[in-house]
């Protein structure tokens, strides 16, 4: 049986990541991309990411955590962002693009992954962002 308690908790832990999502967006728009927050991305089994953005042929699949001082992401999330860029976005892969995004209090760091370590295989179980780590992302920079 779930307490009021655990409800409770529940309710706010998706309400940090709905208030990422949306800060995302806002901060993607704010430096000249087109950006939507998926809303039924995380209780869903299909491909979906967190944030969809694009900005000129570029299109990127995000996957959002807040945190405060590092964010793990799943090897099923990052993979669900490759399966969204590959079956539903039809460009050639240059242009496609998977990004991590951890919203570490008011810094964000920002993580692109690699296509040739989801077609080898090589994903890591688990993908770890640090509040002191460096992002790749060079469109926000």
């Amino acid at each position: 049986m779930v307490r009021a308690v655990d409800k409770a908790r529940i309710r706010r832990w998706r309400k940090r990541g709905f208030y990422s999502e949306n800060v995302l967006v806002k901060l993607l728009k704010k430096h000249g991309f087109n950006a939507v927050r998926v809303p039924v991305s995380n209780p869903s089994l299909s491909p979906l990411p967190d944030v969809i953005a694009r900005k000129d042929k570029d299109v990127y699949a995000f996957e959002v955590k807040n945190a405060s001082y590092y964010a793990y992401f799943p090897k099923k999330q990052i993979d669900k962002l490759f399966r969204f860029l590959e079956e539903l976005i039809p460009l050639e892969r240059e242009f496609k693009h998977a990004v991590l995004a951890a919203h570490l209090g008011k810094k964000w760091i920002f993580k692109e992954l690699n296509w040739k370590d989801w077609e080898g295989d090589k994903l890591p179980e688990k993908a770890r962002i640090l509040k002191r780590d460096r992002g790749n992302f060079k469109p926000l920079k």
